[in-house]
């Protein structure tokens, strides 16, 4: 069973428990407003380019797109929402200076969408360090999160979890699905849930989609899984407040790595 907590509790108490569990919905918390604006900034971009993703992973009726904060400026609200931040923070800063964004992804699984594997995020960095997360998921819920729709799957047990550390994405294919629990949460919710936790969307057997947008934010000393200076070249990045830029890995780690002309944050050798 994944703990549910209303949109009052702290990001203390969140990401305890998310340490402890795996994995943690909190309720309504994006205003519906923000979150309807989001839906109509994305639906044109979801309809004409979200089946171009489409694939034996991502499954053949589950619509995809990257690149959110140019399609869709209402997104950075999430991006740089207090408590996704501060759970962030105490996740993730326990083992650097600062994070970055690993990748931004709306997700909308239609009807008849199979359950998609289960697999970790972050597997495709080529070490492993005990008790480091790499990575923390954010998931909006963009729509209401249903089990018919294909709310989020997770693992929930821990020793299993551990026992599976170091496995290949296909040894998930025979977890008991006894130990499977669904991230159910209403529109405007957020299911944070930790790198080595074992997931994937959930099967649509429900008359309409399921809308979500991924979030996740990395450790400032690893490589972003998505090229974000390509994807958001710095005039863009620079067109959003200073706190989305830096997120979007516009800032150095630390006073050494990372640097260049103008970060005020490290120390740029003169020739």
């Amino acid at each position: 069973m994944i703990r549910s907590f209303g949109n009052e509790t702290s990001a203390g108490i969140v990401s305890a428990t998310l340490l402890q569990e795996g994995g943690v919905v909190v309720r309504n918390v994006a205003p519906d407003d923000l979150i309807d604006k989001i839906n109509q900034e994305l639906r044109e971009p979801l309809d004409t380019k979200g089946h171009e993703f489409e694939n034996a992973f991502n499954g053949y009726k589950t619509r995809r797109l990257g690149a959110i904060l140019g399609l869709s400026r209402s997104s950075a609200d999430l991006l740089t929402n207090p408590l996704a931040l501060g759970v962030a923070d105490a996740v993730l800063k326990r083992h650097c200076e600062n994070y970055q964004v690993g990748s931004m992804t709306a997700i909308e699984i239609h009807p008849g969408e199979k359950a998609q594997i289960l697999h970790r995020d972050g597997d495709f960095y080529p070490i492993a360090i005990p008790g480091v997360e790499f990575q923390l998921q954010a998931m909006w819920a963009l729509s209401d999160f249903t089990a018919e729709n294909g709310a989020t799957r997770i693992v929930t047990d821990r020793d299993l979890l551990r026992g599976v550390k170091n496995a290949e994405t296909e040894a998930f294919e025979n977890i008991d699905e006894s130990k499977v629990s669904q991230a159910v949460m209403p529109k405007g919710s957020v299911f944070f849930w930790l790198q080595s936790t074992i997931h994937g969307g959930g099967a649509n057997t429900a008359s309409t989609p399921r809308s979500g947008l991924f979030i996740s934010y990395c450790l400032g000393w690893v490589r972003q899984e998505d090229n974000q200076y390509l994807l958001m070249p710095r005039d863009v990045a620079e067109s959003f407040p200073e706190n989305v830029s830096r997120l979007l890995g516009y800032q150095s780690h630390g006073k050494f790595l990372g640097i260049y002309p103008g970060d005020p944050d490290g120390h740029w050798w003169d020739a």
